[in-house]
């Protein structure tokens, strides 16, 4: 495995990171989760990420469950805030109230002392985001959490948060948590040079397109069984994916990745890390097998002409914008 900064901070986290939002506490067994993370760790992942609003706070009890066999200091843990967790009008966003409140919550759920990273899920248009930036780092001082982050913030706003958190002196985000594949690539204009100017590393989700950038799902085909796209719990925003075009794509893609022996995925993943402020690319698992292929992706060299050929054939592609 290899290690990259998170931003400008000195935390280091490894370039392929272990998530459980469709997976853990849900459609994955608790055993099987267990095993995909014990063997995340064994084979160098140190970065750890779930959310309380992951199955109402299930995940967070998996992962902090698997991982306490492990020395609280090897490895990184990172969760969110910010979707409903209840009925009440303060059990949701980003208000001084619901991060202190869901922040002790997290770490009973997580078995744990304190938070490496704590993100704020979504930006929350009701609460100043001063209010925001302040809680988040009385938390840091408590020693609650260690760093901060946020999810899905649009350029403007990380600059806005930077600018913020300079004039009241306050502890920097150092990290932002968007999707990014080849197919979702929205954060190349601007969100990238915005966080790079705040000092905020990316720890990207969905890197393979919910599976479809593992080669799984056939032109004309039914989704194979038991994958993400034939469980009706699962298959939500998948099937955003699930277009004959992009389907088509990804088969030219699966054949450009064999003439380097790789797997999609690993090509997938690599063409993810070529870009410097990625320091992480968040995976999901729902069988060990699957983490000791894609950790291969972290010593796949892409070359300028397989990185073109790459562009040309995602140009086959038009006007792809899935629901988020």
């Amino acid at each position: 495995m290899k290690y990259r900064k998170l931003g400008n901070s000195g935390l280091k986290v490894s370039e392929l990171g272990l998530g459980s939002w469709l997976t853990y506490g849900t459609a994955t067994e608790a055993e099987t989760a267990q095993a995909c993370i014990h063997k995340a760790y064994e084979l160098g992942i140190n970065f750890f990420d779930t959310a309380n609003a992951y199955n109402n706070g299930e995940a967070e009890k998996v992962m902090g469950g698997a991982l306490r066999a492990y020395t609280r200091s090897s490895y990184v843990l990172a969760t969110k805030l910010f979707f409903p967790m209840g009925s009440g009008p303060n059990d949701r966003g980003l208000s001084r109230k619901h991060i202190m409140e869901q922040c002790e919550a997290s770490l009973k759920r997580l078995g744990t002392d304190y938070i490496d990273l704590y993100q704020c899920h979504r930006f929350d248009s009701d609460t100043p985001v001063e209010e925001t930036l302040r809680a988040l780092d009385d938390l840091t001082a408590q020693g609650k959490v260690l760093y901060t982050g946020i999810s899905e913030w649009s350029a403007e706003q990380i600059t806005d948060a930077s600018r913020i958190s300079k004039e009241l002196n306050l502890r920097p985000l150092i990290s932002n948590q968007p999707i990014y594949n080849m197919f979702e690539r929205y954060i190349e204009q601007g969100v990238v040079q915005a966080s790079e100017q705040a000092g905020m590393g990316q720890v990207v989700f969905s890197p393979l397109a919910q599976g479809v950038l593992t080669g799984k799902y056939k032109p004309g085909q039914a989704a194979p069984a038991g994958s993400r796209a034939a469980n009706e719990k699962t298959n939500g925003v998948i099937n955003s994916y699930l277009r004959e075009d992009v389907l088509q794509v990804t088969q030219k893609l699966e054949q450009l990745a064999g003439t380097v022996d790789a797997t999609l995925s690993q090509l997938a993943l690599a063409w993810v890390l070529r870009q410097p402020n990625i320091s992480s690319a968040i995976i999901g698992s729902s069988r060990p097998a699957q983490i000791v292929e894609n950790i291969k992706a972290v010593d796949l060299v892409l070359t300028d002409e397989l990185l073109a050929q790459v562009e040309n054939i995602l140009a086959e592609v038009k006007d792809f914008a899935p629901a988020r």
